[in-house]
Protein backbone atom coordinates (compact mmCIF):
# COMPACT_ATOMS: atom_id res chain seq x y z
CA UNK A 1 0.00 0.00 0.00
CA UNK A 2 1.04 3.97 -0.45
CA UNK A 3 2.44 5.36 2.17
CA UNK A 4 0.39 8.39 3.77
CA UNK A 5 2.79 11.34 2.70
CA UNK A 6 2.75 9.56 -0.85
CA UNK A 7 -0.85 9.49 -1.01
CA UNK A 8 -0.67 13.17 -0.18
CA UNK A 9 1.54 13.82 -2.62
CA UNK A 10 -0.64 12.19 -5.09
CA UNK A 11 -4.10 14.03 -3.96
CA UNK A 12 -2.17 17.13 -3.91
CA UNK A 13 -0.86 16.81 -7.09
CA UNK A 14 -4.80 15.94 -8.40
CA UNK A 15 -5.73 18.64 -6.67
CA UNK A 16 -3.24 21.30 -8.89
CA UNK A 17 -3.98 19.58 -12.21
CA UNK A 18 -7.44 20.08 -12.16
CA UNK A 19 -7.56 23.40 -10.28
CA UNK A 20 -3.96 25.22 -10.56
CA UNK A 21 -3.30 27.21 -13.60
CA UNK A 22 -0.12 26.34 -13.52
CA UNK A 23 -0.02 22.90 -13.68
CA UNK A 24 -2.43 22.57 -16.81
CA UNK A 25 -1.51 20.67 -19.31
CA UNK A 26 0.14 23.50 -22.04
CA UNK A 27 3.45 23.12 -22.24
CA UNK A 28 4.46 26.65 -22.41
CA UNK A 29 3.07 28.20 -19.32
CA UNK A 30 3.08 32.09 -19.98
CA UNK A 31 3.03 35.21 -17.02
CA UNK A 32 4.49 38.88 -16.13
CA UNK A 33 7.02 39.68 -14.53
CA UNK A 34 8.85 42.71 -12.47
CA UNK A 35 6.03 44.82 -13.67
CA UNK A 36 5.64 46.67 -10.56
CA UNK A 37 8.85 48.19 -10.24
CA UNK A 38 9.98 51.00 -12.09
CA UNK A 39 12.65 49.73 -14.70
CA UNK A 40 11.05 45.89 -14.67
CA UNK A 41 13.45 44.57 -16.76
CA UNK A 42 15.16 47.36 -18.12
CA UNK A 43 17.91 49.05 -16.70
CA UNK A 44 17.66 52.16 -19.04
CA UNK A 45 16.54 55.34 -19.70
CA UNK A 46 14.89 54.71 -23.27
CA UNK A 47 11.22 56.07 -23.21
CA UNK A 48 8.42 53.59 -21.63
CA UNK A 49 4.82 54.14 -21.21
CA UNK A 50 5.17 52.18 -17.56
CA UNK A 51 4.27 54.37 -14.39
CA UNK A 52 3.23 53.70 -10.83
CA UNK A 53 -0.55 54.63 -11.61
CA UNK A 54 -2.85 51.86 -10.45
CA UNK A 55 -5.60 52.12 -13.87
CA UNK A 56 -2.30 50.98 -15.75
CA UNK A 57 -1.44 47.74 -13.53
CA UNK A 58 -5.32 47.16 -13.19
CA UNK A 59 -5.38 46.85 -17.12
CA UNK A 60 -2.31 45.00 -17.36
CA UNK A 61 -3.30 42.32 -14.82
CA UNK A 62 -6.45 42.08 -16.64
CA UNK A 63 -5.55 41.96 -20.00
CA UNK A 64 -3.18 39.12 -18.89
CA UNK A 65 -6.00 37.46 -17.39
CA UNK A 66 -7.88 37.81 -20.79
CA UNK A 67 -5.32 36.24 -22.87
CA UNK A 68 -4.86 32.88 -20.35
CA UNK A 69 -1.36 33.76 -18.84
CA UNK A 70 -1.05 31.47 -16.40
CA UNK A 71 0.99 34.22 -13.92
CA UNK A 72 1.47 37.24 -12.18
CA UNK A 73 4.37 37.89 -10.30
CA UNK A 74 5.35 41.29 -9.04
CA UNK A 75 8.89 41.72 -7.52
CA UNK A 76 9.66 42.39 -3.57
CA UNK A 77 11.64 45.88 -3.25
CA UNK A 78 11.90 48.24 -0.77
CA UNK A 79 13.97 50.56 -2.57
CA UNK A 80 15.79 51.15 -5.33
CA UNK A 81 19.53 50.93 -6.69
CA UNK A 82 20.32 54.31 -7.46
CA UNK A 83 21.69 55.62 -10.62
CA UNK A 84 20.27 58.70 -12.59
CA UNK A 85 16.75 56.22 -12.72
CA UNK A 86 17.21 54.88 -9.70
CA UNK A 87 16.05 51.25 -11.42
CA UNK A 88 13.39 49.75 -9.06
CA UNK A 89 12.45 52.78 -7.12
CA UNK A 90 9.41 53.25 -7.45
CA UNK A 91 7.32 50.33 -6.90
CA UNK A 92 4.30 48.84 -5.20
CA UNK A 93 4.47 46.05 -2.22
CA UNK A 94 3.38 42.65 -3.10
CA UNK A 95 0.89 40.93 -0.74
CA UNK A 96 -1.85 44.01 -1.23
CA UNK A 97 -0.78 44.56 -4.87
CA UNK A 98 -1.25 40.55 -5.49
CA UNK A 99 -4.50 40.50 -3.19
CA UNK A 100 -5.88 43.71 -5.39
CA UNK A 101 -5.31 41.79 -8.51
CA UNK A 102 -6.98 38.55 -7.29
CA UNK A 103 -9.90 40.37 -6.42
CA UNK A 104 -10.03 41.95 -10.33
CA UNK A 105 -9.45 39.13 -12.50
CA UNK A 106 -10.66 35.55 -13.06
CA UNK A 107 -8.34 32.89 -13.72
CA UNK A 108 -4.82 34.22 -13.67
CA UNK A 109 -3.02 33.21 -10.72
CA UNK A 110 -1.51 36.00 -8.33
CA UNK A 111 1.93 35.78 -6.80
CA UNK A 112 3.53 37.31 -3.73
CA UNK A 113 6.85 37.98 -3.18
CA UNK A 114 8.33 37.87 0.02
CA UNK A 115 11.82 38.40 1.65
CA UNK A 116 11.59 35.72 4.50
CA UNK A 117 14.02 37.22 6.63
CA UNK A 118 12.25 40.75 6.93
CA UNK A 119 8.03 39.28 6.96
CA UNK A 120 7.25 37.00 9.67
CA UNK A 121 6.32 33.53 8.84
CA UNK A 122 3.01 34.09 10.85
CA UNK A 123 2.16 37.18 8.75
CA UNK A 124 3.28 36.19 5.52
CA UNK A 125 0.84 32.55 6.19
CA UNK A 126 -2.01 34.67 7.10
CA UNK A 127 -1.84 37.27 4.15
CA UNK A 128 -1.31 34.05 2.23
CA UNK A 129 -4.18 32.24 3.47
CA UNK A 130 -6.32 35.48 2.68
CA UNK A 131 -5.27 35.95 -0.87
CA UNK A 132 -6.14 32.48 -1.89
CA UNK A 133 -9.55 33.28 -0.04
CA UNK A 134 -10.21 36.49 -2.29
CA UNK A 135 -8.77 34.94 -5.47
CA UNK A 136 -10.86 31.63 -4.70
CA UNK A 137 -7.45 29.19 -4.57
CA UNK A 138 -5.48 31.42 -6.94
CA UNK A 139 -2.18 32.32 -4.90
CA UNK A 140 1.07 31.33 -5.08
CA UNK A 141 3.95 32.58 -2.67
CA UNK A 142 7.60 33.39 -4.38
CA UNK A 143 9.99 32.94 -1.40
CA UNK A 144 13.23 34.51 -1.40
CA UNK A 145 16.07 34.83 0.93
CA UNK A 146 16.81 38.42 0.07
CA UNK A 147 20.56 39.81 -0.70
CA UNK A 148 20.25 43.81 -1.80
CA UNK A 149 21.96 45.00 1.96
CA UNK A 150 20.70 48.29 1.95
CA UNK A 151 17.25 46.89 2.30
CA UNK A 152 18.04 44.60 5.17
CA UNK A 153 19.81 47.67 6.54
CA UNK A 154 16.78 49.73 5.98
CA UNK A 155 15.06 47.46 8.38
CA UNK A 156 17.50 46.77 11.06
CA UNK A 157 17.94 43.37 10.26
CA UNK A 158 21.68 41.87 9.81
CA UNK A 159 22.26 39.74 6.40
CA UNK A 160 23.35 36.11 7.26
CA UNK A 161 25.72 34.26 5.41
CA UNK A 162 24.70 32.55 2.10
CA UNK A 163 24.63 29.35 3.70
CA UNK A 164 22.63 30.52 7.00
CA UNK A 165 20.17 32.52 4.93
CA UNK A 166 18.69 29.11 3.24
CA UNK A 167 19.00 27.38 6.91
CA UNK A 168 16.32 30.02 8.64
CA UNK A 169 14.54 29.76 4.99
CA UNK A 170 14.01 25.81 6.21
CA UNK A 171 12.83 26.90 9.19
CA UNK A 172 10.73 29.34 7.96
CA UNK A 173 8.53 27.53 5.29
CA UNK A 174 8.40 24.90 7.68
CA UNK A 175 6.26 27.35 9.92
CA UNK A 176 4.52 28.20 6.92
CA UNK A 177 3.57 24.91 5.99
CA UNK A 178 2.45 23.92 9.44
CA UNK A 179 0.18 27.64 9.88
CA UNK A 180 -1.55 26.69 6.64
CA UNK A 181 -2.22 22.95 7.27
CA UNK A 182 -2.49 21.89 11.17
CA UNK A 183 -5.89 22.58 12.88
CA UNK A 184 -4.00 22.29 16.36
CA UNK A 185 -1.94 24.94 17.89
CA UNK A 186 1.93 24.02 18.15
CA UNK A 187 5.43 25.23 19.55
CA UNK A 188 8.30 25.63 17.59
CA UNK A 189 11.51 26.24 18.79
CA UNK A 190 14.10 26.26 16.00
CA UNK A 191 17.85 27.65 15.90
CA UNK A 192 16.45 30.96 14.30
CA UNK A 193 12.75 30.96 15.52
CA UNK A 194 10.73 30.16 18.90
CA UNK A 195 6.95 30.65 18.70
CA UNK A 196 4.47 29.71 21.17
CA UNK A 197 1.26 28.56 20.56
CA UNK A 198 1.25 29.24 17.04
CA UNK A 199 -2.02 29.43 15.17
CA UNK A 200 -4.04 30.94 11.71
CA UNK A 201 -7.29 30.58 10.44
CA UNK A 202 -8.82 30.24 7.92
CA UNK A 203 -6.42 27.65 5.87
CA UNK A 204 -5.74 28.38 2.54
CA UNK A 205 -8.38 27.15 -0.24
CA UNK A 206 -5.89 25.30 -2.24
CA UNK A 207 -3.87 21.95 0.03
CA UNK A 208 -0.88 23.92 -0.25
CA UNK A 209 -0.35 27.09 -2.36
CA UNK A 210 2.66 26.95 -4.78
CA UNK A 211 5.81 28.39 -3.75
CA UNK A 212 8.43 29.69 -5.89
CA UNK A 213 12.10 30.17 -4.96
CA UNK A 214 14.46 31.78 -7.34
CA UNK A 215 17.77 30.25 -5.54
CA UNK A 216 20.30 29.93 -8.30
CA UNK A 217 23.16 29.26 -6.33
CA UNK A 218 23.75 25.16 -5.63
CA UNK A 219 22.53 26.29 -1.71
CA UNK A 220 19.59 27.72 -3.47
CA UNK A 221 18.75 25.40 -5.90
CA UNK A 222 19.22 22.68 -2.72
CA UNK A 223 16.50 24.43 -0.99
CA UNK A 224 13.87 24.64 -3.86
CA UNK A 225 14.04 21.24 -4.69
CA UNK A 226 13.73 20.22 -0.87
CA UNK A 227 10.76 22.83 -0.39
CA UNK A 228 9.61 24.45 -3.88
CA UNK A 229 7.30 23.58 -6.67
CA UNK A 230 8.86 26.06 -8.92
CA UNK A 231 12.44 26.87 -9.17
CA UNK A 232 13.00 30.26 -10.90
CA UNK A 233 16.30 30.27 -12.59
CA UNK A 234 17.85 32.58 -14.88
CA UNK A 235 20.58 30.93 -17.64
CA UNK A 236 23.38 32.31 -19.33
CA UNK A 237 22.36 30.15 -22.49
CA UNK A 238 20.85 27.02 -23.49
CA UNK A 239 23.05 24.20 -22.81
CA UNK A 240 23.30 25.44 -19.30
CA UNK A 241 19.31 25.75 -19.20
CA UNK A 242 19.40 22.02 -19.88
CA UNK A 243 22.01 20.87 -17.78
CA UNK A 244 20.54 23.31 -14.57
CA UNK A 245 16.71 22.20 -15.29
CA UNK A 246 17.37 18.67 -15.77
CA UNK A 247 19.84 18.43 -12.32
CA UNK A 248 17.20 19.96 -9.70
CA UNK A 249 14.35 17.96 -11.40
CA UNK A 250 16.89 14.90 -10.65
CA UNK A 251 17.76 16.03 -6.92
CA UNK A 252 14.05 17.04 -6.47
CA UNK A 253 12.93 13.78 -6.98
CA UNK A 254 15.86 11.03 -6.19
CA UNK A 255 16.60 13.20 -2.75
CA UNK A 256 13.24 14.21 -1.53
CA UNK A 257 10.44 12.31 -3.51
CA UNK A 258 8.68 14.94 -5.52
CA UNK A 259 8.59 16.85 -8.40
CA UNK A 260 9.23 20.13 -9.37
CA UNK A 261 9.39 22.88 -12.11
CA UNK A 262 11.19 25.68 -13.74
CA UNK A 263 10.39 28.77 -14.93
CA UNK A 264 12.36 31.51 -15.96
CA UNK A 265 12.04 35.15 -16.96
CA UNK A 266 12.45 37.00 -20.62
CA UNK A 267 12.98 40.38 -21.59
CA UNK A 268 10.16 40.32 -25.46
CA UNK A 269 11.13 42.93 -27.89
CA UNK A 270 8.63 41.87 -30.80
CA UNK A 271 8.32 44.10 -33.99
CA UNK A 272 6.89 43.59 -37.45
CA UNK A 273 10.31 43.22 -38.63
CA UNK A 274 13.92 42.11 -37.06
CA UNK A 275 15.38 45.46 -38.18
CA UNK A 276 12.35 46.81 -35.81
CA UNK A 277 13.18 44.55 -32.60
CA UNK A 278 16.92 45.15 -33.18
CA UNK A 279 16.80 49.21 -33.34
CA UNK A 280 14.49 49.28 -29.80
CA UNK A 281 17.21 46.64 -28.13
CA UNK A 282 19.93 48.81 -29.45
CA UNK A 283 17.92 52.39 -28.09
CA UNK A 284 17.74 50.56 -24.99
CA UNK A 285 21.41 49.98 -24.72
CA UNK A 286 22.06 53.56 -26.01
CA UNK A 287 20.34 55.21 -23.41
CA UNK A 288 21.67 52.60 -20.46
CA UNK A 289 21.72 53.85 -17.15
CA UNK A 290 25.39 52.67 -16.74
CA UNK A 291 25.61 53.50 -12.95
CA UNK A 292 22.46 51.18 -12.12
CA UNK A 293 23.30 48.81 -14.09
CA UNK A 294 26.50 48.37 -12.31
CA UNK A 295 24.90 48.42 -8.74
CA UNK A 296 22.88 46.08 -9.73
CA UNK A 297 25.39 43.68 -10.84
CA UNK A 298 27.79 44.38 -7.63
CA UNK A 299 24.83 43.64 -5.55
CA UNK A 300 24.23 40.54 -7.73
CA UNK A 301 28.43 39.63 -6.98
CA UNK A 302 28.87 39.65 -10.68
CA UNK A 303 32.49 40.86 -11.49
CA UNK A 304 33.86 41.26 -14.72
CA UNK A 305 37.43 42.17 -15.98
CA UNK A 306 38.01 45.76 -15.75
CA UNK A 307 35.70 48.69 -14.17
CA UNK A 308 35.39 49.85 -17.74
CA UNK A 309 34.50 46.27 -19.31
CA UNK A 310 32.12 45.31 -16.65
CA UNK A 311 30.34 49.13 -17.11
CA UNK A 312 29.71 48.85 -20.63
CA UNK A 313 30.69 45.61 -22.15
CA UNK A 314 28.79 42.95 -23.25
CA UNK A 315 27.79 41.80 -20.28
CA UNK A 316 27.00 44.95 -18.51
CA UNK A 317 24.63 44.86 -21.83
CA UNK A 318 22.92 41.78 -21.30
CA UNK A 319 21.85 43.68 -17.82
CA UNK A 320 20.72 46.40 -18.96
CA UNK A 321 18.12 44.79 -21.50
CA UNK A 322 17.21 42.21 -19.34
CA UNK A 323 18.37 42.67 -15.68
CA UNK A 324 19.89 39.37 -16.48
CA UNK A 325 16.36 37.90 -18.38
CA UNK A 326 16.58 35.89 -21.56
CA UNK A 327 16.40 38.49 -24.10
CA UNK A 328 13.94 37.28 -26.86
CA UNK A 329 14.13 39.67 -29.98
CA UNK A 330 12.68 39.66 -33.24
CA UNK A 331 9.27 39.23 -35.46
CA UNK A 332 6.31 37.18 -33.81
CA UNK A 333 7.88 34.02 -35.66
CA UNK A 334 11.24 34.19 -34.52
CA UNK A 335 9.70 35.22 -30.78
CA UNK A 336 8.12 32.19 -30.95
CA UNK A 337 11.00 30.25 -32.36
CA UNK A 338 12.84 31.62 -29.13
CA UNK A 339 10.22 30.57 -26.64
CA UNK A 340 10.40 27.27 -27.96
CA UNK A 341 13.76 26.92 -27.90
CA UNK A 342 13.37 28.08 -23.68
CA UNK A 343 11.05 25.18 -23.35
CA UNK A 344 12.36 22.97 -25.42
CA UNK A 345 15.95 23.29 -22.89
CA UNK A 346 13.71 22.16 -20.03
CA UNK A 347 11.84 25.52 -19.30
CA UNK A 348 8.20 25.18 -18.20
CA UNK A 349 7.41 28.52 -18.17
CA UNK A 350 8.65 31.92 -19.62
CA UNK A 351 7.50 35.24 -17.38
CA UNK A 352 8.03 37.94 -19.71
CA UNK A 353 8.60 41.87 -19.35
CA UNK A 354 8.16 44.39 -21.94
CA UNK A 355 9.43 47.95 -22.27
CA UNK A 356 5.79 49.07 -23.22
CA UNK A 357 3.73 46.63 -20.91
CA UNK A 358 -0.03 47.36 -21.37
CA UNK A 359 0.90 48.63 -25.57
CA UNK A 360 2.97 45.05 -26.05
CA UNK A 361 1.05 42.88 -24.30
CA UNK A 362 -1.60 43.45 -27.03
CA UNK A 363 0.37 43.40 -29.62
CA UNK A 364 2.11 39.94 -28.13
CA UNK A 365 -1.90 38.87 -28.08
CA UNK A 366 -2.67 39.73 -31.34
CA UNK A 367 0.31 38.68 -33.15
CA UNK A 368 2.20 35.97 -31.32
CA UNK A 369 0.28 33.63 -29.14
CA UNK A 370 -1.72 32.69 -32.07
CA UNK A 371 1.59 31.34 -33.10
CA UNK A 372 2.65 29.59 -30.20
CA UNK A 373 -0.76 27.79 -30.05
CA UNK A 374 -0.14 26.67 -33.83
CA UNK A 375 3.57 25.67 -32.79
CA UNK A 376 1.29 23.57 -30.19
CA UNK A 377 3.32 25.54 -26.98
CA UNK A 378 -0.20 26.75 -26.04
CA UNK A 379 -2.49 24.70 -27.10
Amino acid sequence: MPSTKQSEREELAEYRRLNVPLYNEKKLKLGLFSMNCSGGMIISQAPSSWTIDWDYHLKLARKADALDFEAYIPVARWRGVGGEMDFLGENYETFTYASAMAASTENIMTFATVHAPIVHPIVAAKAGATIDSVSAGRFGMNVVMGWLVPEFEMFGVQQRDHETRYEYGSEWIDVVDRLWSESEHFDFDGRFLQLKDAQARPKPIQPRPPILNAGNSPTGGAWAARHADFNFSSFADLEGARNYTREIKRVANEEHGRDIGVLTYGLVICRDTEEEAQAVHQQIIDMADWRAAHNWMSVLGVESGSFNEQMHGPLAEFFVAGAGAARVVGTPEQVVEQLGQINQAGMDGVMLGFLNWNEELDYFGERVLPLLTEAGLRG
